[in-house]
């Protein structure tokens, strides 16, 4: 009877996971009714404009940009747009580099949460803004800029006629990784050999823990066919893993330990199916929001922890002191994570390996971006 009661198990988390998507899509989708009803008429740009794109050619609606791009610009009296595609070795920040070198007002990113990520790396250093055309699987940070997320021509009409807004960036430096070997279990590990040098960007959400290993483990094949569903998918089979123990300093503040699931670091909440994971995050506020989600009690505190999520989005908050799943939030400039047995790291769905310890760090107001 063991399966039989394991099947049934997941069959209610499934459930409950379906029952969070729904709420959230529903929310998300009564905020696009009420967007669409007062969106402004585009106007015209100025005809000295040049626009640069900086494409992943591998993205499933990427192929028909190029024709899509060249009639909005024709059709607003812009020349004609710049072009350049990203590669394995350069996966955007090169090319946006180039775009502002060859006289880019505008650079837009058009790929997913990847390329938006190393398009911005570059554009935080430049005083031009960036535009976000969303062809990806997850394309949070166009969530998060209430962009267009499934018609090109109103998210091109957004970059050119919307208005630059300055919003904050996120930095993640892995201080120390996990001495552990990538393997088949985590299909998804970065192939570059670790780099405790380095500084990554994010716009939305970095994390340890949960969130990271289903990132990790996600299935390519299956994102390709049924986008972010996949990685709740990858997420069964990291629900009966053991809790992580950290220790967490915020700005100056002393350092405190904590057991959690997930130690997450947002500069913004809103996730794919209009999931609110972070509902005080603002993109331009100065500050990160820090969230510890945290488990007990098997199938039970999942569920409670689902429902919680998905009614967050809509604005309900559960403020019961005992509960088996829980998310606490604070806010904070800076994070200093340590977990010592070492847990999988990402920054905006990019997989960085197994983390001991993480600096994070906010620079506000740092990148240009073109929004409604």
């Amino acid at each position: 009877m063991e399966w039989q009661v394991w099947l049934g198990i997941i069959a209610i988390v499934i459930g409950v996971l379906a029952l969070a998507v729904a709420v959230g899509a529903w929310s998300q989708q009564a905020w696009m009714r009420r967007r669409e009803g007062r969106r402004a008429v585009p106007q015209s740009v100025p005809a000295a404009r040049q626009i640069a794109v900086v494409v992943n050619p591998s993205k499933l609606h990427a192929s028909g940009l190029p024709a899509q791009v060249r009639a909005h610009c024709a059709a607003n009296g812009l020349p004609e747009p710049l072009w350049y595609e990203t590669t394995v070795d350069d996966p955007g920040k090169g090319q946006a580099r180039q775009a502002l070198d060859d006289g880019a007002d505008i650079v837009i990113a058009a790929g997913g949460d990847g390329t938006v990520r190393a398009v911005a790396e570059t554009m935080v250093t430049s005083d031009k803004p960036m535009g976000v055309l969303p062809v990806g699987t997850g394309n949070l940070l166009a969530r998060n800029l209430e962009l267009p997320l499934t018609n090109m021509d109103e998210a091109l009409d957004v970059i050119l006629a919307g208005r630059t807004r300055a919003i904050d960036v996120g930095w993640l430096r892995v201080m120390e990784f996990a001495d552990t070997p990538r393997n088949d279990e985590h299909p998804n590990q970065p192939d570059h050999e670790p780099d405790t040098d380095r500084e990554h960007i994010f716009l939305v959400i970095a994390g340890l823990g949960f969130d990271a290993a289903m990132v990790a483990t996600a299935d390519s094949d299956l994102k390709k066919k049924v986008g972010w569903v996949a990685y709740f998918v990858a997420g069964l089979s990291h629900m009966q893993a053991r809790r992580m123990r950290a220790t967490l300093q915020l700005d100056d503040d002393p350092p405190v330990d904590a057991r959690a699931r997930s130690i997450m670091v947002g500069n913004c909440g809103m996730l794919p199916g209009g999931v609110t994971l972070l509902p005080d995050a603002v993109l331009d506020d100065g500050v990160l929001d820090v969230a510890a989600v945290d488990v007990r009690g098997g199938v039970l505190g999942w569920a409670q922890l689902t429902l919680e999520i998905a009614m967050q989005g809509v604005g309900v908050r559960n403020e019961l002191p005992e509960k088996l799943g829980r998310i606490d939030h604070t806010k904070a400039r800076r994070a200093r994570i340590r977990v010592p047995a070492g847990e999988e790291a990402q920054v905006d769905g990019d997989p960085l390996g197994r983390a001991v310890e993480v600096d994070v760090r906010v620079q506000p107001g740092a990148l240009l971006v073109r929004a409604p």
